[in-house]
C-alpha cells in the first residue's frame, strides 16, 4: 500500500503562538482519514501547510513518496479548505466550466461530477439560488473534476442542516468507495465515526492519537466502584496499580471510576481488593463510548 502523504515533525508558529507542534503521521492509499480535534486545535493549519498555502515553521511533508515535486503532486489532489469561490450570477455548469479552463480539464468531466453529487437537475440554476448544502456539494464536484487521487476536505458539513449533513456524508462515502483516498478535518466526533476508517486526534497542535477508528473504540473499559465508608484507601490502591489509568471520584454520587489498561474481569479486581481488606458496596464494569474516549484524550492534554 502506497504512502500518499508523509508528515514529519510539522510545526507552525505565529509569533509566540504555536498552532501546530511536531506533528507526524502518514496517509496511506485507499483509506478515509479524519483529523479530529476541537476548534482551534490546528486542523486547518495542518491542511493549509500540506496544500502549500501556509509555510511551515519546521518539519516537512512529502507527497507520493517524494517521487514528484509538491507543485506536480497538487495536480493530483482535490481540496476544499475554505468557502468555495463561485460566481453567483453563473449556473453550476458555467462555474465548473470556468474551473475546467483554469485547470486545463476537459468539459466532459462536468456532467459526471454533477451526477455524483446529485446536482444534475439543478445544473442550469444560478449559484445564487443554491442552498448551503447544494453549494457545498458543488464545491465537492469542483474538487473532483481532475479525478484526484486524494480529496482533502476541511469541515465539509460545517453549518449544514441535518439533511445537508446526510447528503454530504453519503457523497463522501461514495467517493471513498470508488477508491479515492480522503483526508478530512472535523471537530465532530460522530461525523468522523460514521465516515472515516482512520483518525488523527489533535489538540493545541499536538497529536494525541493516531490509528483506526475501530482501535480507538476497542478499549478495555472501566470499573465503577462504591464503598460504604471513606474511599481514600480504594483510590490510593487503584492509583498505585499499573492495571488502571485515570482514577477519579464523582463528588455527587461518591462513585469511583478507574480506566482499565488491560482486560480484567470484575471477579479478579474484587479478589484483589478483598486481599487489601477493601470491601466494595458497588462494582460494575462498563465500556467506554467512543465519545468518552475522545473526551479522555482531549481533556487530559493540558498543553
Amino acid at each position: 500500500m502506497s504512502t500518499f502523504l508523509k508528515i514529519r515533525n510539522l510545526t507552525k508558529r505565529y509569533g509566540s503562538l504555536t498552532a501546530v507542534k511536531d506533528l507526524s503521521f502518514d496517509i496511506e492509499e485507499g483509506n478515509v482519514y479524519g483529523i479530529l480535534g476541537p476548534n482551534g486545535s490546528g486542523k486547518s493549519t495542518t491542511l493549509g501547510m500540506v496544500l502549500n498555502v501556509i509555510n511551515p515553521s519546521g518539519g516537512y511533508f512529502q507527497w507520493f513518496d517524494g517521487q514528484m515535486t509538491t507543485h506536480n503532486a497538487l495536480k493530483k489532489i482535490g481540496a476544499i479548505i475554505e468557502n468555495p469561490s463561485f460566481y453567483p450570477y453563473m449556473t453550476a455548469v458555467q462555474n465548473l466550466e470556468l474551473v475546467c479552463k483554469i485547470k486545463d480539464i476537459p468539459f466532459s468531466k462536468i456532467e459526471e461530477k454533477l451526477e455524483l453529487v446529485g446536482l444534475t437537475d439543478r445544473k442550469n440554476s444560478k449559484y445564487s439560488s443554491y442552498s448551503l448544502g447544494m453549494k457545498q456539494r458543488l464545491a465537492i464536484a469542483s474538487a473532483l473534476l481532475n479525478d484526484p487521487k486524494v480529496l482533502i476536505l476541511d469541515e465539509p458539513t460545517n453549518g449544514l442542516d441535518p439533511q445537508g449533513i446526510h447528503q454530504v456524508r453519503e457523497i463522501i462515502q461514495k467517493i471513498a468507495g470508488q477508491g479515492t483516498t480522503i483526508l478530512m478535518a472535523s471537530h465532530l466526533l460522530y461525523e468522523v465515526e460514521k465516515i472515516c476508517s482512520h483518525v488523527i486526534i489533535i489538540r493545541n497542535g499536538k497529536k494525541l492519537y493516531e490509528g483506526s477508528v475501530e482501535a480507538l473504540d476497542a478499549d478495555h473499559g472501566y470499573f465503577e466502584f462504591g464503598v460504604s465508608g471513606d474511599a481514600a484507601e480504594l483510590i490510593n490502591f487503584l492509583k498505585s496499580s499499573s492495571v488502571f489509568g485515570k482514577v477519579r471520584m464523582d463528588a455527587e454520587s461518591k462513585k469511583v471510576t478507574a480506566i482499565l489498561n488491560r482486560p480484567m474481569e470484575a471477579s479478579e479486581i474484587n479478589k484483589m481488593l478483598f486481599e487489601q481488606n477493601i470491601v466494595l458496596a458497588h462494582l460494575v464494569k462498563r465500556k467506554l463510548s467512543l465519545e468518552k474516549r475522545f473526551l479522555e484524550l482531549t481533556n487530559n492534554s493540558s498543553n
